[in-house]
């Protein structure tokens, strides 16, 4: 296998990424058809955090650190580092020094499929981070890996340049190539569903809204009274 470093990648339309970040998680999840959704053990070492950008992306062992080091001269503000690994690991491959090094290289947050650790001097620079798992498990910086591949990162396929969209629902991938045309779709949908809360607000029932009276009643469902004979 080669190992290597590609220098030279293609972002995601900023307009698009910051449409998609307004969106958020769930919204862009659905507005992609329910594609695209990183596994759910990838959760916010702080709650309340939320970013979209685009993925610089590292292939690594686990245990070690080494190409996370590499990554950071390929950050541009904006980035979000996704890192996945070749085998499960929950060591700790990342903490409060190599964050503050990313982020002065403008780079947004990190999605890890690993371990991370110093997670409260992470919360309290800000600094938004998803991972596999809390760790104080060390690592080592001996083996060599691949910086802005296509990878695999909880069960998802990113390639470099991909708009990552994450907050307390999760992370979502949305392909460069469809950005514009989703960060649409999604902006639709929440106005949509701001309508929606209107409604429901003023309150009106989900059953009428959404019309499904007439479809519980083929289904089977039966309103009854106390004591009516069934």
């Amino acid at each position: 296998m080669q190992h290597v470093v590609m220098t030279d990648i293609v972002r995601a339309d900023p307009a698009a990424v910051k449409g998609l970040g307004e969106a958020g998680t769930a919204t862009v999840h659905e507005a992609m058809g329910r594609r695209g959704l990183m596994h759910p053990r990838l959760r916010p070492i702080w709650p309340g955090a939320q970013i979209a950008g685009t993925a610089v992306t590292v292939f690594s062992r686990p245990g070690d650190n080494w190409m996370l080091h590499v990554a950071v001269e390929q950050c541009r503000p904006g980035d979000i580092l996704v890192v996945a690994l070749s085998s499960e690991s929950t060591d700790g491959m990342l903490g409060e020094l190599l964050a503050t090094s990313f982020k002065a290289h403008g780079a947004v947050g990190i999605v890890i499929d690993a371990g991370c650790r110093d997670i409260a001097a992470l919360a309290r620079m800000r600094f938004p981070v998803w991972s596999r798992a809390i760790s104080a498990a060390g690592t080592v910086k001996a083996t060599l890996g691949s910086v802005n591949i296509p990878v695999v990162c909880g069960e998802a396929m990113v390639n470099p340049g991909d708009v990552i969209v994450a907050d307390d629902d999760g992370v979502a991938v949305v392909p460069r190539a469809e950005a514009a045309a989703i960060a649409e779709k999604a902006a639709a949908r929440v106005a949509n569903e701001d309508e929606k809360r209107r409604r429901l607000a003023a309150g009106e029932l989900g059953l009428d809204m959404y019309r499904m009276r007439e479809q519980l009643a083929a289904a089977g469902l039966v309103y009854r009274k106390a004591g009516e004979a069934t």
